[in-house]
């Protein structure tokens, strides 16, 4: 964390432009986009809220995975690799770095909820919010573990990051509700992940019903388990088959 801090750029690129997406973006939706079909309900600001905070984690984890490619080339990686401790360790450590870098960068956007109208409710649910959204800190960066550890460019790496995340964060219901897809794009965002980590926070963020029917509470978190889960045995594997 210490190094990432210093390099002022990073912090910069991560934190900044998903925050300019929301409000150029929220703004220049807000007058043609309906969420809810209420009139004086919620806005498009409101509504693009938590996709925007899903974005700000997706960037950290882009930029600070980078970083196991730097210490490829610098030679730091493989001192860690022939260091007497498990590979798990290694990889757990990896990517808890990155999730606690994109955890309290993600952390001030979210306590300016209540000045865009957005209510939390209770303590309950800011709770769930802060579960929702390093579990969601845990898996993008456990993907990015995965494809920067495959990978010896910088440039490719950014590109097969943003082939994958990109249209996943697209398909997710960020930008757009879910049931409003065109009938082709609707399977893939109900095979895609990041839907229930969406949906799990416009539970938290918003009254039932506000945004369409949503994907149950029990089941988003089972999902968001899974995913968690899977992402981290495959950067697991990666890490095993890496060192044979």
């Amino acid at each position: 964390m210490i190094r990432f801090y210093r390099d002022r750029g990073r912090v910069i690129g991560a934190a900044v432009p998903p925050v300019i997406f929301w409000f150029f973006i929220g703004s220049g939706l807000g007058g043609s986009f309906s969420v809810g079909g209420e009139p004086g309900g919620l806005t498009y600001l409101q509504y693009f809220f938590p996709g925007t905070l899903v974005l700000i984690f997706l960037f950290t984890a882009v930029f600070s995975m980078i970083s196991i490619i730097e210490d490829r080339r610098e030679g730091f990686l493989q001192s860690v690799l022939v260091a007497p401790v498990p590979g798990y360790v290694i990889v757990i450590g990896k990517i808890l770095g990155s999730s606690s870098l994109a955890f309290v960068q993600g952390i001030p956007f979210l306590l300016i909820a209540p000045f865009v109208g957005i209510g939390l409710g209770s303590a309950g649910s800011f709770a769930a919010s802060l579960i929702i959204l390093f579990s969601v800190s845990f898996s993008l960066s456990a993907m990015g573990f995965i494809i920067a550890w495959k990978l010896d460019s910088t440039q490719g790496f950014h590109a097969v990051m943003n082939m994958f995340l990109i249209p996943m964060w697209l398909l997710s219901g960020a930008l757009f509700p879910v049931a409003g897809m065109h009938s082709w794009l609707a399977p893939l965002a109900k095979v895609n992940p990041l839907t229930y980590c969406i949906a799990a926070l416009q539970h938290q963020f918003f009254a039932p019903g506000a945004v369409g029917n949503l994907p149950s509470m029990p089941f988003c978190i089972t999902m968001m388990a899974l995913f968690c889960a899977t992402v981290f045995c495959a950067a697991l594997w990666v890490y095993g088959h890496g060192r044979r």
